[in-house]
């Protein structure tokens, strides 16, 4: 059997030889979702760049079974959907309809295969009355959403979010926890919000310093406040 992220002994360092990443191995079957967490500076996002090849360190990153190198970065980069924090930096086509069709564009597939990917996706995000509308004007929430639904266009095997909670209304937060419970995809969410964790996500890896410090069962790891405290982080 495949993971969907298999990731051995992977070690990154900044141009300014600032290690972020030491020898970090971490093992994602097919439809788990996965927390991790971490105080700032961990290597979070260092890491979760490695999945989809934006940054290439030493070690071993595959997914799927495929090696995430320069020869395969195209297919990687449609099995791998990244959702950024800020939504902006995923949004930037005239209408919500662009920006969700960008990617099955890009990939060079037929209009009525766009329409219909687009058409599934916001649907997915709860969305599709939104296709017409301009993505600047949405409340925050909504763009968070229309972000998720440019990545379920290319139809990713696996999903990858950085800290999708945040800068959300309670109403807009408890909505897109559900969605991210309700989507059927292996999924890696980089989070400091340990109340979403506790609530939607069985397994938890906690990162310090560029290493994994703790990888196991959330309820578990979210009871271990000497471990909590020693990682900067407070129980919920």
């Amino acid at each position: 059997m495949h993971h969907s992220i298999e990731i051995k002994q992977l070690s990154f360092a900044y141009p300014d030889g600032h290690p972020a990443l030491e020898r970090v191995s971490l093992k994602i079957e097919p439809c788990e979702k996965v927390a991790l967490v971490g105080p700032n500076g961990a290597g979070k996002s260092t890491l979760i760049l490695h999945l989809n090849g934006i940054l290439l360190g030493e070690g071993v990153v595959q997914v799927c079974s495929l090696p995430v190198d320069k020869p395969n970065l195209a297919r990687i980069r449609g099995m791998v959907g990244l959702v950024f924090q800020n939504p902006d930096d995923q949004l930037f086509s005239p209408t919500v309809y662009d920006d969700v069709a960008f990617g099955p564009l890009y990939q060079g597939l037929p209009d009525a295969e766009v329409r219909q990917r687009v058409q599934d996706a916001l649907a997915a995000v709860g969305m599709q009355d939104y296709a017409g509308r301009v993505s600047h004007h949405l409340s925050m929430g909504e763009k968070k959403r229309i972000a998720i639904a440019t990545v379920l266009s290319m139809q990713p095997e696996v999903l990858v979010l950085d800290e999708p909670t945040a800068g959300l209304d309670p109403r807009a937060r408890r909505g897109l926890i559900r969605l991210l419970d309700e989507l059927p995809l292996t999924m890696l969410v980089s989070t400091h919000d340990l109340h979403m964790v506790k609530e939607l996500f069985t397994r938890m890896v906690i990162m310090d310093n560029g290493c994994i410090v703790a990888d196991g069962l959330t309820d578990e790891l979210l009871n271990d406040e000497a471990l909590l405290s020693a990682h900067g982080l407070e129980r919920p």
